[in-house]
């Protein structure tokens, strides 16, 4: 195997020195880097070698100027995880995806009170080829505002703006329908259900399926309307406990959010009522630690992990001109 010995001096690899090492021109390792077809195949794989042997990194700024491009995708997220493992997962998915392609990914957090103030700093200062968004609401100020200075875009979660943009969905409506069928299936009537912010897309598809649900199985319930998936786990806990004292005690539970389950369960507890004897309870996505805790749990599958890779290929098929109405997916409940 032909190998090439990295310099031991504190110097960075660059172009130059990979030509020097190759006995390449510049232009030709540079094209070599990129795949170029118009490189031969043995020169493309010679020049690749030599560069991971050397440590080489393409210099960000260099790039830029040659190309007018970053090389950079930015995930803009708010980076609360609340124990769902949203935030771990999805990141670990775009990774992934990214790997082989020029493209790096850069995590912007924000602030819930504030959610335009990144990206109009990514636009402004064109920091980045492609965006990911989450939290998507039925009117996005942000999607418009993307779509306005024409910066490629993915979105984790729909909007319903009259606006084709590329996004990845779980289809909410679906999986609540499906929770409340699963209940009914074990002869339970009456729901509450803990749901994610009014402000959000998914609350509108989440209340949906809650709706069909209670009218197909003849069931009753309601909507927690004091709390939510923003709010503090000791707010869980208080309304679980809550729940238990009231008149009308629920015998069945919908969670949006698995940490959030876990707060309801420990507030019912607090109350006397016991998961499987008082009531079931449906929570998404099922984690192994749910599993392991609480196997009595209902659970139904989301992948974020799934959610990161569908979004990175998206923003990259945007940067390369694909039109946004095919790069739309909707992953289905299933039960875990």
């Amino acid at each position: 195997m032909l190998q090439f010995m990295a310099d031991n001096s504190d110097k960075r690899p660059t172009l130059r020195s990979l030509a020097e090492i190759t006995g390449l021109g510049i232009s030709t390792v540079s094209q070599a880097l990129r795949n170029s077809p118009e490189i031969a195949s043995e020169t493309r794989e010679r020049v690749q070698l030599a560069a991971r042997q050397m440590g080489y990194r393409p210099n960000r700024a260099g790039v830029r100027l040659r190309t007018g491009r970053s090389n950079v995708i930015t995930l803009v997220l708010n980076a609360e995880d609340g124990g769902s493992g949203f935030f771990a997962n999805i990141v670990y998915g775009i990774s992934e995806a990214l790997k082989g392609t020029p493209y790096h990914l850069v995590v912007t957090p924000y602030s819930l009170s504030d959610p335009m103030e990144p990206i109009r700093y990514i636009v402004e200062t064109n920091s980045a080829d492609g965006v990911i968004i989450s939290r998507t609401q039925s009117d996005d100020p942000r999607v418009r505002y993307l779509v306005e200075n024409n910066i490629p875009f993915a979105t984790h979660g729909r909007t319903d703006m009259g606006i084709d943009h590329a996004y990845f969905d779980f289809d909410n409506e679906a999986c609540t329908y499906e929770s409340l069928r699963l209940l009914s299936q074990r002869g339970r009537k009456h729901v509450a259900l803990f749901g994610p912010p009014s402000q959000l897309t998914y609350f509108h598809h989440t209340l949906n399926g809650f709706n069909r649900g209670l009218s197909d199985f003849g069931m009753s319930g309601f909507i927690l309307s004091d709390v939510d998936t923003d709010s503090k786990i000791e707010d869980f806990i208080a309304a679980g406990f809550a729940l238990s004292q009231g008149r009308e005690k629920p015998d069945a539970v919908v969670c949006v959010s698995s940490s959030v389950a876990f707060a309801v369960i420990a507030g019912l507890r607090k109350g006397g009522m016991e998961l499987r004897r008082d009531y079931d309870l449906v929570a998404k996505p099922m984690t192994e630690l749910i599993r392991l805790s609480h196997p009595d749990i209902i659970g139904i599958d989301e992948s974020f992990l799934l959610a990161g890779q569908e979004l990175a290929r998206m923003v990259i098929a945007r940067i390369a001109g694909t039109e946004p109405i095919v790069l739309q997916m909707l992953d289905k409940p299933k039960q875990g």
